[in-house]
């Protein structure tokens, strides 16, 4: 019996690390296992979350203080923290800017990366309908907020929440009824309806649209001219290598209906130009999607719980066969006499 427990300890510290493994593996990541259930649209937004904007100058800083509270349960709003990232911000520009000028897409692109998660990337789309669809949909599928610049590029807010007919991590087949947004203007220059609202203001997607607007800077020509610019978190099975990189959305306009006044704008923070002004529309989003829903397979986790289970099973066959007694050796090597 005690040889057997013998042959029997390498066996089960196989077993073991086999299982340990495999848990490890089947583990989601922190993200992943956060994801809410769908209960008809999500909202990232806590209480504590929002910072003011330190600066006029500052509000992609600002942003990414924001989108770093949320993702890290933080309520951090100092002055300090605004000026580092932007900063370093700075430093990232794709343009030679002046200081007036703040911060432009790569370079916020840049801060979101290393403060709050290296899934951000840049994403230009000539079509309003396709950015917020993308936009909602790596929301859901990160649960991680999405940086927009508004106001032609003047301005930047926080898109942490929405509602729609149908979970975009499900089905393409969904339209986008609401959003829910936040702008570090408020606090330093309050509005009703314009630059900036009450932290978490729900929007109608008519409503975003008239502050969603595409990039212009007057000043110089950038490669994001005429395109709606945001920056969103991108799932790990479709994020690309690289620092900063630019996702193109789809070239599919949209149809631009009867004009209607526009909101006031903000003082200019992400590029100082006048805004270029164009006619807002006022359709809700409702094509379908012009990216295809991930194919669902099994899980690496899963996939090595299996091939585990078949070595288990083979070893445990092994070691339950009868022990033979080793044949008795004849001659005088076994203590024979002759």
């Amino acid at each position: 019996m005690a040889g057997q427990h013998r042959r029997l300890r390498p066996v089960l510290g196989l077993v073991a690390a086999l299982l340990i493994s495999v848990g490890w593996a089947a583990t989601p990541t922190p993200t992943e296992a956060a994801l809410p259930a769908w209960k008809g649209g999500i909202n990232l937004y806590r209480t504590g979350v929002f910072s003011t904007q330190k600066s006029w100058l500052w509000c992609t800083a600002a942003g990414v203080q924001i989108m770093r509270n949320i993702k890290y349960h933080r309520t951090d709003h100092s002055r300090v923290t605004q000026s580092r990232y932007f900063e370093y911000m700075r430093t990232k520009n794709r343009y030679s800017l002046p200081r007036s000028a703040g911060v432009d897409p790569q370079g916020w692109t840049s801060g979101l990366r290393r403060y709050v998660d290296d899934r951000y990337r840049l994403v230009e789309s000539d079509s309003f309908t396709t950015s917020l669809r993308l936009a909602v949909k790596r929301m859901r599928q990160t649960n991680l907020p999405v940086a927009l610049t508004v106001s032609h590029g003047n301005h930047g807010w926080v898109l942490h929440g929405f509602t729609a007919t149908a979970d975009p991590l499900k089905t393409s087949t969904f339209t986008v009824t609401s959003v829910r947004v936040s702008g570090p203007l408020w606090g330093l220059q309050n509005s009703s309806f314009g630059y900036d609202m009450r932290p978490n203001t729900k929007l109608t997607v008519t409503q975003l649209k008239r502050f969603f607007t595409k990039w212009w800077y007057s000043p110089k020509r950038m490669i994001w001219d005429n395109t709606f610019v945001s920056i969103q978190p991108i799932h790990r099975s479709t994020t690309t290598a690289g620092t900063g990189s630019t996702t193109t959305g789809s070239t599919t306009n949209d149809a631009t209906p009867a004009a209607s006044p526009e909101p006031a704008r903000p003082a200019p923070s992400i590029a100082i130009a006048p805004a270029r002004p164009s006619a807002p529309a006022t359709d809700p989003v409702s094509e379908p999607a012009s990216e295809p829903d991930a194919v669902a397979g099994p899980s690496i986790g899963l996939v090595l719980a299996g091939l585990a289970l078949m070595v288990v099973v083979l070893l445990l066959v092994r070691v339950g066969r009868p022990v033979r007694p080793p044949p008795r050796a004849r001659g005088p090597r076994a203590g024979w006499s002759s």
